[in-house]
């Protein structure tokens, strides 16, 4: 008898040490008073970070106990007429803003944004729109320190507070923020520790930007990845215009200067807008989403045979080099994410003009 209310108390204790290891132990239940929804990416535990430019701020929300949905077979038409009746609007009222999965049960969210700047979440769920409430969750956040103002203006007079937060990724214990500061050099990343702290500090980042043939300080990452390069953690970072550059994380110092390695460049006059990995047969691919042209596949294994970085402006308006990608059928191709080890799910404009997502294999690998 002894010896098994022993074994009890010992299975409680490690029950108990488990749960207060986990990295939602501090989240309080509420609402995150989240601006924007400008970028999104999943963590452990099944947390849901959002990117808050409006509020300069980084929301961890527990999305653990969220039911699985049922997709079955994924194809979801006229994403943008759905939106519009969910929240009572015409569909050009509506923007799509970024697209995440929660690779623990293949969940797909998207962040919406109305014309009046309110943003929504959304679950895919039986080939429809469910919309996810976020005024009273569990959540964790941390201010975004040192952003460009929110009456910042680039050359044309269009708002850059959106750029505070471009892009975020979950690595290593950190979530990764590119985005624009308000300092000399403006293209910027942080590592902000989880669970939150108060410790932060900026990393100011330069690179060469091949179709405009000189140094850069101030465009800010669009997209990024985190991923091992020759077995060494890496980003691989793209910007408009549209250079594809990679970062070792040694050399990311919070408060320092890095200077990336440009590895291509893609063709100007376009903007990168998600990028992942994905496998097949044991080989690794990258695939990049864009505004205006179709989606890139790379070889990593090209990247990693890379070793030198370009210096001089391509010749040719529109003009690529370095690392050689193949162009895949996929055109006007929105928002891109990794649904599981063989399928990826993208959102896509067709030629009727109707926003759809759908998936489709890695045999294009």
């Amino acid at each position: 008898m002894k010896k098994l209310i022993l074994t009890l108390l010992i299975g409680l204790l490690c029950v108990s040490i488990h749960a207060n290891d986990s990295l939602t132990k501090d989240f309080v239940t509420g609402n995150p008073e989240i601006g924007s929804i400008n970028a999104m990416t999943f963590g452990p535990e099944g947390i849901l970070f959002l990117g808050d430019s409006k509020n300069s701020q980084i929301v961890a929300v527990d999305m653990s106990s969220a039911k699985k949905a049922t997709n079955e077979k994924l194809y979801l038409k006229d994403i943008e007429s759905l939106l519009g009746e969910l929240l009572g609007a015409d569909s050009d009222q509506v923007q799509i803003i970024d697209m995440v999965v929660n690779p623990a049960n293949q969940n797909i969210y998207i962040g919406a944004q109305h014309s009046s700047g309110k943003s929504f979440l959304f679950l895919v769920n039986n080939n429809t729109l469910e919309n996810i409430p976020l005024n009273a969750v569990s959540f964790s956040k941390t201010a975004v320190t040192n952003v460009v103002k929110p009456d910042a203006k680039d050359r044309r007079g269009r708002s850059l507070r959106k750029l505070a937060i471009t892009d975020i990724q979950f690595a290593n214990g950190r979530i990764m923020v590119s985005g624009l500061n308000n300092a000399e050099f403006a293209s910027t990343f942080r590592a902000i520790s989880f669970p939150f702290t108060n410790t932060q500090k900026d990393s100011s980042l330069e690179i060469y930007h091949a179709a405009h043939g000189k140094y850069e300080t101030h465009a800010p990452i669009k997209t990024f990845m985190t991923t091992n390069i020759n077995n060494e953690p890496h980003i691989i970072a793209s910007y408009t215009c549209t250079p594809l550059v990679v970062f070792p994380m040694k050399d990311l110092t919070p408060g320092e200067h890095t200077k990336g390695r440009t590895v291509a460049e893609l063709g100007n006059w376009n903007t990168p807008l998600d990028i992942i990995e994905m496998t097949r047969d044991g080989k690794r691919y990258i695939l990049m989403a864009n505004s205006n042209r179709a989606l890139m596949k790379f070889k990593v294994s090209d990247i990693e045979s890379f070793s030198s970085t370009l210096t001089t402006r391509v010749k040719e308006r529109a003009g690529t080099d370095g690392v050689h990608f193949i162009n895949l059928p996929f055109v006007n191709v929105q928002q891109l994410d990794k649904l599981n080890d063989t399928e990826f799910v993208f959102i896509q404009r067709e030629a009727n003009g109707k926003l759809v997502l759908k998936t489709s294999s890695n045999r294009w690998l």
